[in-house]
């Protein structure tokens, strides 16, 4: 009786507390309603009349009876859950229990009532369904958390309840000791579908139900069947079987990807229905929830037209990315006689790395709240009403960092009013990186972009894991981020071809080059992929050291694959022109344009490695600090670069640049020229942003991992997908700990002509200020043109001679770029002792 007594004293408490909270909104309602009706017009009072229930309905919307009864939904789930369970091993005693005597439910009496109604009178074990939708949605009002998609949840939820109690019912129905499993309900019905279809009907009936479910909502197979089948056929006939010693190569390209179902829409209130056709460009295989919401606009003068504008959000699936490719379909086989040539056999025991060595950042849930986007949606219209701009209507597309609202303005109004209002927009929205599109290239909408407050991390998992990646058909696949619709970008690096990327420092270029090369990894055999990797910072690249002997090339004499030299850098790109032409010289003889066909040829056996053929694999450049050798080295780096971009697309060879100073010097017009497809992050000012994109942008950005990639006619926004160091160390240790190559892949050999050494010296052609050159240079330690220019009152050409002379003697080092050459005489008597040697000769 004592626990009793609490518990309705409990009850009372919860009961005043709410009456309390009601009064309290009802009489703040009407104060305002009485406000209200002194300041606005007979049509606002007419509506408010005509809803009485209006302050209870904004109390049940309100923060605080959310909290509250999200809480007591959490604890009755837990009062629920226990009670269940010592229903099932305390209900043979309870229903012993004389009165006056306590229930040995562990909830007592109140547990046993429930567990009564629930398990034994209503749907047996499948009541364990209420305890999970009980609690999720307790989680969902207690700490806006959704643990899973709560609609759909709550779907299958009720149909494993129904489904489970029919089931149990028809099983153990006629047993007293196991007929609480179905519950009453089930015992009913069953016996219903038993008397109108007999035993055989109604078990098969509900096996037809339950594996209807599994087919549509797991696609189930009954592949085990057929393998049953094919192996009773094969036990028949023993001389048929597979040959010895082949194997299925191309198993070793499938990846685990494990299917996430996105989160529906949690905010039941504010949903209601759409039309199709109201739903513009969507995909039917992959449908979107979308929202209206029909907000009231706060005005000082309140426009008839602006009240009636709505506005749609767009809430994209984050993970189901169709697999609709716009790349080639591979080219068919070519049958000959003999076997086709497999490149993939040079290591055949290759496997592809795993998504379980990446991690999981972020959430895939739409994390933006309806208030900030009823809060930005509502200072939009009120900024453009103060400039006489009226709206039609708004939609408003939610992605991972940023949130897309397009407009659609009112007959008459022009655009570049519109455009000029960018940052009084930012100023009443109070946010960075407001950048606004006028108008959407295919559409008939202006496109204001907003940074959300709490933005979300794009995964490197979450893009390679997609449907788009998995199933493409490009040849050098690579996954960047994600756009502002949420779906994963996809792109081929054989049709950009080459990437120039730039942007201030810290604001993700580095992370943007391992999310490229992270993607090829995961796509390209060893075989048919490597990377000449440029690191002048020393730090950045050097952890795909690991993989030098798999996917790197270097030079024949080089040591280090991962280069950090300038003067090797030189060599490289002139060794790779070389590489290009050589390709060329190939594929004239195979009589082919680019080298997708060439290695079709190849593989068919058309083209004899007798006659110089041989398998290309592709060349990807990748230079992580491009201003540092512009510095340095110049010309020599520029004109190399600029060949290769003009040139060596149709080889198979691309060219990654990034660099930190996006200035006309550092990307000259003859780069841009050459790199159509450019991806710049956040900058400082507009003229870096001009010099990247040729358009302003960039310097709106809000930064890490933020960016706008250019092919050409159009500027895309993305979201950049965030791979960190201990994933890439990972995943260079699972490639490198495989079975490799003896040594990296070698490029052709080229010697410069300054790498001849002194044995091309004459003494006999010595300038006559030869000597005291020599002494100058030895004395200031300083290896420099100009020097000798100012010192001896010479002209340029002059002295570049007698420096020329000097390196040939070995006095001097070989030319540095920028930097003075190097002295190789130590002192004046080290150099007169040369001298005499010299004259000796």
């Amino acid at each position: 009786m004592l626990k009793a007594g609490i518990f309705i004293l409990v009850c009372e408490c919860f009961d005043l507390l709410l009456l309390h909270e009601i009064e309290r909104y009802m009489a703040k309602k009407a104060n305002s309603l009485k406000n209200s009706k002194k300041t606005s017009g007979s049509a606002a009072s007419k509506r408010s009349r005509k809803n009485p229930f209006k302050p209870v309905i904004a109390f049940l919307k309100s923060e605080k009876f959310r909290k509250v009864a999200g809480l007591f939904f959490v604890m009755f789930s837990v009062v629920l859950f226990f009670a269940f369970i010592s229903y099932f091993f305390t209900w043979q005693a309870d229903h012993a229990v004389k009165p006056g005597e306590d229930a040995r439910n562990w909830i007592g009496k109140a547990g046993r009532a429930i567990s009564m109604i629930f398990i034994e009178r209503w749907f047996g074990i499948g009541s364990f369904a209420f305890v999970l939708l009980f609690f999720m949605f307790g989680v969902k009002w207690l700490m806006k958390v959704t643990l899973l998609p709560l609609w759909k949840t709550t779907r299958l939820a009720l149909l494993f309840m129904l489904w489970f109690s029919l089931s149990l019912g028809f099983l153990f129905g006629g047993s007293d000791n196991f007929s609480v499993l179905g519950g009453e309900f089930g015992k009913v019905y069953s016996d219903i579908l038993s008397e109108y279809l007999g035993r055989i009907g109604a078990g098969l009936l509900l096996l037809f139900i339950g594996l209807s479910y599994l087919i549509f909502n797991h696609d189930f197979s009954f592949g085990f069947l057929k393998g049953l089948i094919s192996f009773k056929k094969k036990q028949a006939d023993p001389r048929k079987g597979n040959k010895p010693g082949k194997e299925d190569k191309y198993n070793t390209a499938e990846f685990a990807v494990d299917d996430e179902e996105d989160p529906d829409d949690d905010d039941d209130e504010f949903v209601k229905p759409i039309p199709t056709s109201d739903i513009d460009d969507e995909d039917d295989e992959r449908p979107e929830q979308l929202i209206v919401l029909d907000p009231s606009i706060p005005k000082a003068d309140p426009d008839p037209q602006n009240e009636e504008i709505e506005m749609t959000i767009e809430t994209p699936k984050s993970n189901g990315d169709s697999a609709e490719e716009e790349g080639e379909e591979e080219e068919t086989e070519h049958h000959t006689i003999d076997e086709p040539y497999d490149p993939w056999l040079d290591l055949p025991g290759y496997k592809f790395p795993d998504l379980n060595l990446l991690e999981e950042y972020g959430t895939d849930e739409i994390t933006v709240q309806k208030e900030e986007l009823e809060r930005n949606k509502n200072r939009i219209v009120e900024t453009l009403s103060n400039y006489s701009i009226q709206i039609k209507k708004i939609k408003a597309t939610i992605g991972p960092t940023v949130t897309l609202y397009e407009i659609i303005p009112a007959p008459g109004i022009r655009i570049s009013k519109i455009k000029n209002l960018e940052d009084d927009i930012a100023l009443s929205l109070a946010a960075l990186g407001i950048r606004i599109i006028a108008p959407i290239p295919g559409k008939g909408t202006i496109g204001i972009e907003v940074p959300n407050s709490n933005p979300d991390i794009v995964a490197m998992k979450s893009v390679l894991g997609s449907d788009k990646f998995q199933n493409t058909k490009y040849e050098l696949p690579f996954g960047m981020g994600k756009t502002i619709a949420n779906e994963s970008f996809i792109a081929d690096l054989t049709k950009m071809p080459h990437i120039l990327m730039a942007g201030a420092t810290g604001q993700g270029k580095s992370v943007g080059l391992n999310a490229i090369i992270s993607s090829l990894l995961y796509k390209k055999h060893p075989s048919e992929l490597k990377f000449v990797m440029v690191d002048p910072k020393k730090v950045e690249l050097t952890l795909y050291s690991k993989i030098e002997r798999h996917f790197l090339a270097k030079l024949p004499d080089s040591e280090e694959a991962i280069i950090t030299d300038t003067r090797k850098v030189v060599r490289t790109l002139n060794s790779l022109s070389i590489e290009m032409d050589n390709r060329y010289e190939l594929l004239k003889d195979a009589q082919v344009r680019n080298i997708k066909e060439y290695n079709v040829k190849f593989k068919a056996r058309k083209l004899s490695p007798l006659h110089g053929h041989r398998f290309l694999p592709y060349i990807v450049l990748v230079i992580d600090e491009f201003a540092d050798l512009i510095m340095t080295a110049g010309k020599e780096i520029e004109v190399p670069i600029t060949r290769l971009a003009q040139l060596a697309r149709a080889v198979g060879i691309h060219l990654i640049i990034a660099t930190q100073r996006p200035s006309v010097n550092i990307i000259t017009g003859s780069i841009k020229a050459n790199f159509p497809a450019r991806i710049a992050f956040r900058v400082i000012s507009k003229i870096d942003s001009r010099t990247i994109l040729d358009t302003g942008g960039a310097d709106q950005l809000i930064g890490r991992g933020d960016m706008l990639l250019s092919t050409g006619s159009d500027l895309l926004r993305l979201q950049c997908a965030f791979i960190d160091t201990p994933e890439i160390d990972k995943l260079t240790d699972f490639i490198g700990s495989q079975r490799a190559y003896p040594d990296a892949f070698h490029l052709p050999d080229f010697q410069d002509e300054q790498s001849e050494g002194p044995s091309d010296f004459d003494p006999n052609e010595r300038d006559e200020l030869f000597e005291d050159a020599a002494r100058i240079i030895v004395q200031t330690q300083q290896g420099s043109t100009s020097l000798l220019q100012r010192k001896l009152k010479l002209g340029y050409n002059r002295a570049g001679r007698i420096i020329d002379q000097l390196e040939a003697a070995g006095i001097v080092g070989p030319f540095e770029g920028s930097k003075a050459r190097e002295v190789k005489v130590a002192t004046e008597v080290a150099l007169e002792q040369f001298l005499k040697d010299l004259d000796q000769i």
